[in-house]
């Protein structure tokens, strides 16, 4: 069976005048029907590029300059403008972290989510407008039919967001990309939105891409997860064998930072340094300056490595894990 989503060797890169920034530079990945995946690293990892490089939103002076984005088969990457019109919104759905950029401030809320039923479906408007008031329920918002006629600066932000995701939910789409979607709401809302999330999937099928930096938030949702680093994959496996047998020391590091993965009392394990400047990569390992394992072998890039349905990059993987 065909993967829903299939990445291999995704490089997008941004030319500015002080020089070419590599924010995604050799990513692979796939991601079967109804599966999810979580996309995890610091801020600057790359995880958005690679989220906006799926559904064709990077602009100058981004682009992709190699490699393949297989949707259903079909290649995608820097496919005609047109194609990815007719895509997003139906087959491939985005939610932002801010949701004022799915939502338009001078419009209700009930046009806004039937023009987006409209725009690949005909059907009745009626019928649009009680899909698009039973999605608003599905996500958690009271009184759904008072909140379709009001305007986005009427509604909390955590109330917008939800909009924005019932708004992604609407069409039913084979994939959905979520770029951090609950960083701004309350933990209650968030476990909620997280267990509508599964629940669409398991329904639909549809894949998702959960892109966060909180390794807890993907831990409950996620099939598996991919850990980025400075336009990277440093990390990939099943998510119960990457938190409890991590093999990258950058992986080490982030789940040592968690407080609930220390005993009370302890201090946080912290992750030495700074991310790096991507204008300004060091030679060999990106990690190299922050990691606890550098040897002389770390001044030249690893390649990946598979072992037991995971894959690193890294010349001193933590391998006592695996034999765990």
């Amino acid at each position: 069976m065909t993967d829903t989503l299939q990445v291999a060797n995704l490089r997008t890169h941004f030319f500015t005048r002080a020089g070419v920034v590599k924010a995604v530079d050799g990513v692979d990945f796939s991601i079967g029907k109804g599966e999810v995946m979580g996309l995890v690293g610091e801020s600057g990892s790359g995880k958005s590029i690679t989220g906006f490089s799926l559904i064709g939103l990077i602009d100058p002076p981004g682009r992709i300059v190699e490699g393949s984005i297989k949707f259903k088969g079909e290649e995608i990457a820097n496919a005609p403008e047109e194609r990815l019109r007719k895509l997003r919104g139906n087959r491939i759905a985005m939610i932002f972290q801010d949701p004022m950029m799915t939502l338009n401030p001078v419009l209700r809320i009930d046009t806004q989510m039937v023009e987006a039923i409209e725009a690949h479906r005909k059907i009745p408007k009626q019928d649009a407008w009680n899909r698009a008031r039973d999605t608003l329920g599905m996500v958690g918002i009271p009184s759904p039919d008072e909140r379709m006629r009001a305007y986005p600066h009427q509604l909390s932000g955590g109330m917008r967001q939800r909009v924005a995701i019932a708004t992604a939910f609407l069409n039913e789409p084979d994939l959905i990309i979520a770029d951090e979607p609950t960083t701004a709401l309350d933990v209650t809302i968030q476990a909620q939105i997280i267990y509508e999330a599964q629940n669409l999937c398991r329904r639909t099928g549809s894949s998702l891409i959960w892109i966060t930096h909180d390794l807890a938030v993907v831990a409950g949702l996620a099939d598996k997860i991919s850990v980025m680093y400075a336009g990277r994959i440093v990390e990939q496996g099943g998510t119960d064998d990457v938190i409890d047998r991590p093999v990258h020391p950058y992986t080490v590091g982030l789940l040592g930072s968690v407080p609930s993965a220390n005993k009370r009392g302890q201090r946080l394990q912290q992750i030495a340094g700074m991310t790096p400047n991507m204008l300004a990569l060091p030679m060999g390992c990106a990690f190299k300056e922050r990691c606890p394992r550098r040897t002389q072998s770390c001044e030249t890039v690893p390649d990946i490595a598979r072992r037991h349905d995971r894959a690193f990059r890294c010349h001193h993987p933590h391998v006592e894990a695996l034999a765990e």
